[in-house]
């Protein structure tokens, strides 16, 4: 069994948030830990509601914050719907996966956790009039 630390960080590299999912299987996809991540996250949530959700994708009908999404209220939110909104966000490049010291490119592709048991996601954010 494998240890996962999922990581956030700024594109400059500031670190954000950090934590650990013990457990998990030598070997995953891509796919499967954005998934995981996002259930992770909601899960956290979920078991405390409030006005504020720090996660990898915004919820829908949430308001976009620095390191965070405002809800208009408290609510439960649905972890597969969130991960099928970071999937095509890693998609579309509204953020990348680093594995150790390599970018992974594809949902499908292979991670090895036992060699690369740290993940580090960076949002990226879109220019002002860009």
């Amino acid at each position: 069994m494998a240890t996962v630390k999922f990581r956030d960080e700024t594109a400059t590299g500031r670190p954000v948030a950090e934590w650990e999912v013990t457990g998990l299987p030598e070997r995953m996809t891509v796919r499967e830990l954005i998934r995981l991540r996002v259930r992770e996250e909601v899960t956290r949530y979920n078991a405390r509601p409030g006005n504020r959700f720090n996660g990898l994708v915004r919820p829908d009908d949430a308001e976009t914050e620095l390191n965070g999404y405002r809800l208009r209220e408290p609510r439960r939110i649905d972890w597969e719907r969130q991960a099928e909104t970071a999937q095509r966000a890693f998609l579309s490049n509204g953020f990348f996966v680093l594995a150790g010291d390599r970018q992974v490119e594809d949902l499908d592709e292979v991670v090895d956790l036992t060699v690369d048991p740290d993940l580090v996601f960076v949002k990226l954010v879109a220019l002002v009039g860009g």
